[in-house]
């Protein structure tokens, strides 16, 4: 391997250095790997032999700064294997991801590093006020990752974790591939267009573009297996036939009895999982993800999640109702089923609001919604964004943008990479490619959103609101980035508590429908005048509605997701303990689990997730009552407390519990009646 490939070499040129995208060639990937692993290595075995007595300079510290090759790197593969796995790149993932694994045990089980931390924890540094509030928590949180990551087991049991870690690895990476395979695989064709019936004319293009782009091999539409083509198809097909296929193809994904099912797979993982819990002394998988959590243990996390479901079940069934009474109206013939339950729920929304959504799409272009949020952004925390050419990026549709604080200084870099594509992963997600600290000289982070929009042919690419929700969520998750404000590189951003980082993403979503936004930038792409006030009034007053189903497609994977990682080591098989537990709770049979146990990437792609999708009720539910302050306040916009948001959520990181931040900015612990209010769910008195 040369040493000199640009994938070892720090990045070069303006603003601290850019990736080096246009450098890459992936042949060079696995060799790149082991260079830096070997280095990383190095630095920490250096670390972990200092004659000196440890410090938290000499050890601490100098953890944060290990490693800068192999972060870089990962980096740049992360962004290959998420937005541009065609090619060799799922073989080289195969490779890859295991020695990463490999890597990360090698230092948590290194036994002298672990002695230092040890000394360090136990120091008087740790209560006698020498160590800051932030330096504590490192010190804090760095000692128990250590213990959950196995460093007092045996060797014997080092082993055997190192074992269990690595296999893990390829199973998450084979799991990724087989979604992906029957995302690409399964593409639901069209020919004839009165099937298009129904269907808003934005779709219809944005399908023929989907053919065109697949040399229209199957007919003159396609459907492709993503959320962002699904979602319109069965919202506003009339063709009943049609969106049962579109369905099916979206809801088996990894589930289809071939090559690409993942059912084996999950048993593997999950059996794996409660194997390594036990190995590291906890009850199940979820008590081991569950400990450095706001949640803290599982039963937290089920108390709040079943205050909620059976709220929601109750409200589902009142629009199933709803829904079954305008399909008996027209002589439909047909019980709800869960491909049915958006096309009526449209019907009902219009009956009972007189609000077509269809009506908003031609307001949501996704170039305005884009300025849309950065204007927002500049309203509260003094944000500006600059679009910038002759900076490398990793494919044409990715666009970079330079943001500047409220003083002129330099606060961060913005890529959006906004287009589905093949070998780009569904769903919506953001990514650091660097991120802030403040040790000896200011290093501002580099972050990207990522989405799945169906390209138009010609003109703006319209979107849904609900996609239009996700993409101000998505950038939540950037601001929280980019508006970092610590010293150390481990407490930036969003490296906080997974419960807790989805608050400051869901709490920007809130700016989409405030009349800021949408009177300026809502506009027709056609005629360019602003959403009217008669529409606007309409969502307003149709705000929770439907609730009922997002509630419960979302809290159905949920408490999936939790009940099979407290199950311990049994025999699962992941259909049947689906449809079994589901059946339990008293799951609508009208509604699919937005995550089917197949398809569930958030807990099965990786550890991130796992026992822990909760986290997004429990973020909203602190989202929930963030919002209501501002709605004291008499404005979204308040200088106050925007200003309060920002010293005690957004730019602070990790540096303090939570829980103290969100109390700081609330005056006081969460209400959790906020999160019903907003669903439009009843409270408990």
């Amino acid at each position: 391997m040369d040493v000199e490939s640009p994938l070892l070499k720090p990045w070069t040129g303006p603003y601290g250095g850019v990736p080096p995208w246009t450098l890459v060639r992936t042949e060079e990937f696995v060799p790149a790997f082991d260079v830096a692993i070997t280095r990383a290595q190095q630095e920490i075995d250096a670390i972990a032999a200092n004659p000196a007595s440890a410090t938290f300079d000499n050890t601490i510290l100098a953890m944060q700064n290990a490693g800068d090759d192999l972060r870089r790197l990962e980096a740049i593969f992360g962004v290959h294997a998420s937005n541009l796995n065609v090619g060799p790149i799922p073989d080289i993932e195969k490779t890859v991801v295991p020695k990463l694994s490999q890597h990360g045990d090698s230092i948590y089980q290194n036994k002298p590093l672990f002695d230092r931390i040890s000394k360090i924890y136990d120091s008087p540094s740790m209560k006698d006020g020498t160590f800051t509030v932030a330096q504590t928590r490192i010190v804090d949180d760095l000692y128990k990752t250590f213990i959950r990551q196995g460093a007092r087991l045996d060797e014997t049991q080092k082993a055997k974790l190192s074992q269990i870690n690595t296999r893990l690895a390829r199973l998450f990476t084979d799991f990724s591939q087989n979604v992906l395979e029957d995302e690409k695989g399964y593409v639901t064709w069209i020919d004839d267009e009165a099937r298009l019936a129904g269907l808003p004319q934005s779709v219809v293009d944005a399908m023929a573009s989907a053919a065109k782009e697949r040399a229209n091999s199957g007919g003159k539409w396609a459907v492709t297996n993503t959320r962002s083509s699904m979602d319109p198809v069965l919202t506003y097909a009339d063709d009943r036939a049609l969106r049962e296929v579109v369905w099916r193809n979206y809801y088996n994904r990894g589930d289809n009895g071939d090559k690409h099912d993942n059912n084996a797979i999950i048993s593997e993982i999950l059996k794996l999982r409660a194997a390594r819990a036990k190995l590291l002394g906890y009850p199940t998988h979820a008590h081991w993800r569950m400990e450095p959590t706001m949640a803290k243990e599982p039963q937290a996390a089920m108390d709040l999640m079943m205050k909620v479901w059976p709220k929601a079940v109750a409200r589902v069934i009142e629009e199933v109702a709803d829904m079954q009474a305008i399909a008996d109206a027209e002589n439909a013939d047909l019980k709800i089923e869960p491909w049915d339950y958006r096309y009526y729920a449209e019907k009902v929304r219009k009956e009972k609001y007189d609000l077509d959504l269809n009506e908003v799409t031609p307001y949501m272009q996704l170039d305005k919604l884009r300025e849309a949020m950065m204007w927002a952004a500049g309203r509260l925390y003094g944000l500006t964004f600059k679009q910038i050419s002759g900076i490398p990026i990793f494919h044409p549709d990715v666009t970079v943008w330079e943001v500047s604080k409220a003083d002129g200084s330099f606060a961060g870099l913005w890529y959006l990479d906004p287009f589905a594509r093949e070998g780009k992963r569904s769903g919506a997600w953001m990514t650091d490619y660097r991120e802030q600290q403040n040790v000896t000289s200011e290093i501002r982070p580099i972050v990207s959103n990522n989405s799945n929009f169906v390209k138009s042919g010609d003109g703006a690419t319209l979107i849904s609101w609900d996609d239009a929700v996700t993409l101000f969520h998505e950038f939540g998750h950037a601001l929280h980035s980019l508006l970092s404000n610590v010293k150390y590189r481990s407490q930036a951003g969003t490296n906080v508590a997974r419960d807790y980082v989805e608050f400051p993403s869901q709490v920007n979503e809130h700016w989409l429908d405030t009349p800021e936004v949408l009177n300026q930038f809502a506009v027709h792409h056609e005629t360019g005048e602003a959403l009217p006030q008669s529409l606007l009034d309409k969502i307003k007053k149709a705000s929770t509605f439907n609730k009922g189903f997002d509630t419960v497609e979302y809290l159905a994977s949920a408490l999936i997701d939790m009940k099979l990682h407290l199950a311990g080591d049994a025999d699962i098989d992941p259909d049947t303990f689906e449809r079994e537990t589901l059946a339990a709770i008293g799951m609508p049979a009208e509604i699919p689990m937005r995550h089917r146990t197949p398809q569930f990437a958030h807990i099965f792609s990786s550890d991130a997730y796992s026992a822990g999708y909760y986290s997004y009720l429990w973020s909203d539910a602190l989202t929930a009552d963030a919002a209501e302050r501002f709605v004291e306040a008499g404005s979204f916009y308040d200088p106050t407390v925007a200003k309060s948001l920002y010293e005690n959520v957004m730019s602070v990181g990790d540096t303090i519990d939570p829980a103290e931040g969100f109390r700081r900015f609330r005056g006081r612990d969460v209400d959790t009646g906020a999160l019903l209010r907003k669903r439009g769910f009843p409270v408990d008195e």
